[in-house]
């Protein structure tokens, strides 16, 4: 059985959300969509603190996240410490997300990539586990709250 994954858009992306959720499932994930249902106009944040609060929770160990480009969604997941959202195009970017920045959270443009390379991405996002090493350090300066001060 493969992974609990939560999958939300604004209205610009719930077609695309659609697809995603069958290949998910197909692909054997436990698929918790968050919304919306309908293509009437809703904000992006609202959707994009949903995965936020799923994945933080541990109510799902990933997420997909989807609007119109990709940015707005992406910019509202990533206000929770505890998530990295990374916005890709192309499957080499959701890999690198995941080997180099333990991503937890994947972000599509649904105006600007069409459903084979989502679900490439998607693919390539769930299939590469974290590299860790050295990139454990910089991960842990992500979460933490001063991560701006000068290196040691």
């Amino acid at each position: 059985m493969g992974e609990r994954i939560v999958i939300a858009s604004d209205h610009a992306a719930v077609e695309m959300k659609a697809m995603l959720v069958v290949h998910l499932q197909a692909g054997g994930h436990d698929v918790v969509d968050l919304g919306p249902g309908g293509i009437d106009s809703v904000d992006y944040p609202d959707y994009g603190y949903k995965i936020a609060e799923a994945v933080a929770s541990g109510e799902a160990s990933r997420g997909v996240a989807l609007c119109g480009s990709g940015i707005g969604i992406s910019i509202s997941v990533n206000r929770h410490p505890a998530c990295r959202c990374a916005l890709v195009s192309e499957p080499l970017s959701a890999r690198l997300a995941r080997e180099h920045n333990d991503a937890n959270v994947v972000a599509l443009g649904a105006r600007l990539i069409g459903p084979e390379m989502a679900k490439a991405c998607v693919d390539a996002f769930l299939d590469t586990p974290f590299g860790g090493g050295r990139h454990q350090r910089r991960v842990d300066k992500l979460s933490n709250p001063h991560f701006a001060k000068e290196p040691a």
